[in-house]
Order: structure tokens, then C-alpha cells, then sequence
């Protein structure tokens, strides 16, 4: 069982690493990494190039999601480097999840930000990624289509090339 911003799902049966459940803390968070995280938590401050290596993200982009509100207060060491923790990364995973859906960055910004609104934003952060859920049905059904065509030319091909071999003999 894994929390994701506050809701408890069920990991599928094709998982082969087993999630840790996460205590429920009464905060909305998105804690639902899909890696261990490097490092445990009360140690866990990571500079940007950390984040870099963990994430695949560019240390741009990591920027570009704190200007645009994507990206919740980051905190600073004394110097003022940006220093990142789990909460952080696992937010992290979490967009990029919002991203391969197709969501839209201002509807990512817009969920963010009821995100830090807090519990009275449920029904609205829902309706959002619910609205994302449909788009993303269609688009898996649109793409079993393709898959089908494909699959057909793919044959049809196959079965071009075997053709002069049946005839040769």
C-alpha cells in the first residue's frame, strides 16, 4: 500500500519490490516514490545536482518548476543553495507521473498550488486528476488501436516475405 497525496492505493500484483506504507500524518504529501531514497530522513538535504543525478531532471527545469510555482518552497542553506529533501524528490516523481499523463503544466501548477491550500482543496484536486485520468483512458485506448493497425501491417509483411518462399520450392 502506498500514499499518494493523501489516498492510500494498492500497489498491482506485478510490483516486485514491496512499498513501505508510509504513516498517515493527517499532511497532504505525495510520498509515493518509486525508488528507496538516498538517503533517510533527518539526513536527507540534497544539493541540485543531486537531484539532478536522482531525477534525470535538469538542474533548469528544477529552477523553471520553482519560479513557475510547480515546485513547493524549497529550502536554502546559509550560503543559499537550494537543499531538497525526500518530500522533495517524492514530490518530484510524482509530477513527473502528472507529465507522462499529458496533464497540462498550468493544470500541475494549479494542483500545486491547492496542494499548499490544503484538506478544503480535495474535491477540486480531485476533479482535476480525475478529468487527467479520462484524458489518459482515451489516450490508452486510442494507442491499443495504433497497436492493433501495427500489429496487422506487421503480419501482413510477415506473411509478404513468406510467400516467395512457399513458391520457390
Amino acid at each position: 500500500m502506498t500514499v499518494i497525496d493523501g489516498t492510500s492505493r494498492s500497489i498491482p500484483a506485478t510490483s516486485t519490490q514491496p512499498q513501505p506504507q508510509q504513516p498517515s500524518s493527517g499532511v497532504d504529501a505525495c510520498t509515493a516514490a518509486p525508488k528507496a531514497h538516498p538517503r533517510p530522513a533527518g539526513k536527507d538535504s540534497y544539493t541540485i545536482s543531486e537531484v539532478v543525478a536522482f531525477t534525470g531532471l535538469t538542474a533548469h527545469t528544477l529552477r523553471w518548476y520553482e519560479r513557475i510555482g510547480l515546485m513547493p518552497h524549497v529550502d536554502r542553506s546559509h550560503t543559499g543553495q537550494r537543499r531538497f529533501s525526500n518530500r522533495d524528490l517524492d514530490w518530484l516523481v510524482f509530477v513527473g507521473k502528472l507529465r507522462l499523463t499529458g496533464m497540462p503544466v498550468a493544470d500541475m501548477v494549479r494542483y500545486a498550488e491547492l496542494l499548499r491550500v490544503g484538506e478544503s482543496t480535495f474535491e477540486e484536486r480531485q476533479e482535476l486528476l480525475e478529468s487527467t485520468r479520462r484524458d489518459v483512458i482515451t489516450r490508452i485506448a486510442e494507442l491499443h488501436d495504433t497497436l492493433a493497425v501495427l500489429d496487422h501491417k506487421i503480419e501482413y509483411y510477415a506473411g509478404a516475405r513468406r510467400a516467395p518462399e512457399r513458391h520457390s520450392a
